[in-house]
């Protein structure tokens, strides 16, 4: 009888630390909310350190938005079914790096020039499913405020970021339009392509700022 009591306790001695990440694990909305603050107090701190050595700012962005970046979901939804059922777990691999770094310095360049002048985390929406959104609104220079929307999922347990819309621009599609794209000029050679992916993200940027560009002229 006191043999099986002690396996019991170890047992639950066991247990504990992984029920105390389960309920440790934050929220979608805390998730964003926590990164968010993580990156703009960095930002203050090392703004002109960034600016002179934009890789630094890379590397920070990896280590604070990283984490929290379904990656390798994020790269087979760009790539569609069609070309990563096709590719080697090498290429995958290779192409999920390179998504990473292009995604950085997507945004990168832009956080360089925010001066604080507002973001606001909207309030918290329903948790209880697989996947979520949550909601921001970011002022501009100009004054003008842009919405933000965060795709959410769970997966193992943790939420994990698989989309952003920013101003109606669904940054997802123009990825998976742009890789498509590069695709057809490349003669479908998926080397090409994933090795060329940072300047297809540079075409990206240039599509989304013109189109938020003309969003705003109407």
């Amino acid at each position: 009888m006191i043999s099986t009591l002690r396996r019991g306790l170890l047992v639950i001695l066991a247990a504990l630390p992984l029920m105390a990440n389960a309920v440790a694990a934050p929220s979608a909305h805390e998730l964003v909310k926590d990164t968010t603050n993580r990156l703009l107090a960095d930002l203050a701190t090392n703004k002109e350190k960034y600016k002179q050595d934009p890789k630094d700012f890379y590397a920070a962005l990896d280590s604070i938005v990283g984490p929290v970046v379904d990656a390798e979901g994020i790269s087979k939804s760009i790539m569609t079914v069609k070309y990563s059922r096709k590719a080697t777990p090498a290429q995958m691999k290779t192409f999920e790096e390179n998504f990473k770094k292009g995604l950085f310095q997507f945004y990168g360049n832009a956080l360089l020039e925010y001066n604080n002048q507002g973001i606001v985390v909207d309030p918290a929406k329903d948790e209880s499913g697989d996947r979520t959104s949550v909601g921001m609104t970011v002022k501009g220079t100009n004054g003008a405020v842009y919405p933000v929307s965060y795709t959410l999922e769970k997966i193992n347990g943790e939420w994990k970021l698989r989309n952003v819309i920013i101003n109606g621009i669904n940054i997802g599609k123009l990825f998976r339009d742009q890789f498509a794209d590069a695709m057809q000029r490349n003669g479908n050679d998926l080397d090409k392509t994933i090795n060329g992916w940072a300047g297809e993200v540079a075409k990206a940027k240039e599509a989304s700022q013109k189109q938020t560009t003309e969003t705003q002229a109407q």
